[in-house]
């Protein structure tokens, strides 16, 4: 039953932390409970049952009773607690307290702290409730660590900390044994908030560490490329470029610019929001190594998105002397061995492609710069094989159009420098963004028919791809069904989703790219990397089941062309959720990053996580910034001294690293 938590050692159980507490030592005693109070009481369940309502509703009350009185508990619309809350419970309360009949507490949050029968000694402290699965309940849990505790803290004292005692020192945390103790057994809400910090403290900082062994492995270990400044291709690039460069794509060309000239390798992450220029940047810095005689890669995830980068350099190059080269998984026999030929004898300069690029089949004449586009479409063992393919250590940079708060980028990231553009170019239109309810539909259609008419086309959202009784939304096969044959029906109407073939989804992109398409109804797997000028409005359906973020990604597919576009939000219910309203205030992709990180937490935020390491147990991102950026300072302090990790003080912490990133070490081939 453990084993389902994770638990399979003491010292798992041991870190095997509240999810939250409740605290008794606020309790109030029942008599004195009185209307428009906010409350936590405890009591014994002396009368329970389910009560039906006039509008159908059941709802379940219990009547409480402690030393001093009696209150009557009630939560509407949650029948099923009956199997949960039995006569002669211990529970603890907390919500508002109300006249209804009476006085009347509606909890917001409960815990059954003793079944009838049990001791219920728990006045005056701060309860722990511990994460739990169906056949393990959180008392049993409670009771496990409450018997144990004392001897399990005592072997605590017998093993090195993973946080040296001079680091420890240094950000004023608490002893190990001590944040332990605290965390299941805290004097205070202060002191339980104090232990989960600390060993927040220890999470980030034993992966801080990783990342600065890694980097100090790669980086200060191994030769690079010294890239010198010819301005062969570079000036020329520059001159010939129909715009001006802003002041953040100046400032990050500098920041690449010093590294390429390092003859160490430049592992970097280039972050811009949705249209800020990351391509161009890219661009420079591939050219500054083909001008040293050697060839660039960029790798994207998708053919399409390769393809348009291929058009994007085909303008940009057109007057200078740069062979590109195409290498994408449909080519055919002869066309990849031509491309293959021309890549291995060093004619191809500049190799556009997808992940054909690290087919074994490929065999670079001198690679020395890669970019890969969209890196959180890619894992890290994929960036490494294109790395370690080049034969010499080239220089590397990762793209993400998608921000990410610094916070995560240093979880994520941390084994790469971190570059921002944070300026998008002057004279860009932002997208107009408008919240409108699901009853409005016809209307944002009616819409939708007066932009086509302009000549211009649109993409219409789903969250979900077949109709689904469970979910109250509409799909994108019975919405394509329905604009197609009776509300759009004079206008050239697809369908794009993610089961559909890769040549099947391809070909449809096609011809929206063309012009063919004039409505594009799609899932969200439209949300990164597409590049339609044309396409001047974004309709997305049931805008309360995504999250901020993928909004973002989907509004950034519009507003890519002269023309004003609109992203229109359609959302079910009287009233838009919160995120909605922080997403049409703001088209600030970073704000809105944070705002996600926030509201949903990292996990939810990143979606599937690359790099493989385990959840954080304790670290929260979006409120221990602070313990990250200090754990990183410090990791880096550590490595700068002890690579290693040999000295005594540090043998628990490279134990940690061979325990917990065993795969990772041997990914990144540290020693």
């Amino acid at each position: 039953m453990l084993g389902k938590l994770g638990i399979r050692t003491a010292r798992d159980l041991l870190y095997h932390g509240p999810h939250r507490y409740e605290d008794a030592t606020t309790v109030s005693a029942i008599a004195k409970l009185k209307p428009g109070m906010d409350a936590t009481a405890i009591g014994e369940v002396v009368s329970k049952g389910v009560i039906p309502t006039r509008r159908g509703l059941r709802l379940f009350q219990a009547v409480i009773r402690d030393s001093s009185g009696l209150i009557e508990c009630s939560w509407p619309g949650q029948p099923f607690l009956d199997r949960v809350i039995r006569k002669g419970d211990t529970i603890l309360v907390s919500g508002p307290v109300r006249f209804f009949h009476g006085r009347q507490l509606q909890p917001r949050e409960f815990t059954v702290l003793a079944r009838a029968g049990e001791p219920a000694e728990i006045e005056g402290t701060v309860f722990p409730v511990y994460p739990a699965t169906a056949s393990l309940s959180h008392r049993q849990i409670r009771a496990l660590l409450r018997e144990n505790l004392d001897r399990l803290l005592a072997a605590v004292d017998e093993e090195e900390p993973m946080v040296p005692e001079a680091v420890r020192q240094r950000f004023g945390l608490p002893e190990w044994r001590q944040a332990l103790e605290w965390l299941h057994r805290p004097p205070s809400l202060a002191d339980a908030e104090t232990a989960r910090r600390r060993l927040a403290f220890e999470e980030l900082f034993v992966l801080q560490v990783l990342y600065a062994k890694v980097r100090h492995e790669r980086r200060d270990l191994r030769e690079g490329i010294a890239f010198e400044r010819l301005n062969t291709l570079v000036r020329p690039f520059a001159a010939s470029l129909p715009f001006e460069l802003t002041a953040a794509q100046k400032k990050v060309l500098s920041e690449i610019g010093e590294d390429m000239g390092r003859p160490r390798p430049m592992n970097r992450l280039l972050q811009g929001d949705v249209g800020s220029g990351k391509t161009v940047v890219a661009l420079f810095a591939a050219l500054r190594a083909i001008e040293n005689g050697f060839q660039a890669a960029l790798m994207a995830p998708t053919e399409l998105l390769a393809e348009q980068h291929r058009n994007t350099v085909g303008s940009l190059f057109a007057e200078l002397p740069v062979e590109v080269q195409s290498l994408r998984g449909g080519l055919r026999s002869v066309e990849r061995r031509e491309a293959l030929a021309r890549i291995g004898g060093g004619e191809a300069q500049l190799i556009i492609g997808t992940h054909a690029l690290i087919q074994e089949s490929v065999e670079f004449a001198r690679l020395g710069f890669i970019v890969i586009d969209e890196q959180h479409r890619f894992g890290v063992r994929q960036r490494l094989h294109l790395i370690r393919s080049a034969g010499v250590e080239p220089d590397v940079m990762v793209m993400s159009a998608t921000p990410i708060p610094r916070s995560l980028a240093l979880t994520f990231y941390g084994d790469l420098d971190v570059s921002v553009i944070d300026e998008l170019p002057p004279g860009r239109r932002p997208v107009k963004t408008v919240l409108r309810r699901a009853s409005a539909r016809s209307k944002v259609f009616e819409f939708v028919r007066e932009e086509v008419a302009e000549g211009r086309q649109a993409y219409i959202v789903y969250p979900v791809i077949d109709e689904s009784e469970a979910l109250d939304v509409r799909s994108a096969t019975e919405a394509y069904e329905q604009l197609s044959s009776e509300i759009l029906p004079e206008l050239e109407v697809a369908l794009v989703h993610g089961r559909m073939s890769g040549d099947e989804k391809d070909a449809v992109m096609r011809r929206f790219v063309a012009g063919d398409v004039d409505v594009l109804v799609s899932t969200t797997v439209i949300e990164v990397g597409i590049d339609v000028p044309n396409a001047t409005v974004m309709v997305i359906e049931n805008a309360e089941r995504f999250g901020l973020s993928q909004l973002h990604q989907l509004r950034g597919r519009v507003g890519r062309g002269a023309e004003q576009s609109y992203s229109i939000v359609l959302y079910g219910g009287r009233q838009a959720p919160d995120r909605l309203q922080i997403f049409s205030n703001t088209n600030d992709g970073f704000q809105i990053a944070r705002e996600d990180l926030r509201l949903r937490g990292y996990g939810d935020l990143f979606g599937a996580r690359q790099h493989g390491l385990p959840e954080f147990r304790f670290a929260q991102l979006d409120k221990d910034e602070d313990l990250l950026f200090g754990a990183r300072e410090a990791a880096n302090a550590v490595i700068a001294e002890d690579a290693g990790l040999a000295r005594r003080e540090h043998r628990a912490l490279g134990q940690a690293l061979r325990t917990r990133y065993r795969e990772q070490l041997q990914l990144y081939e540290v020693g």
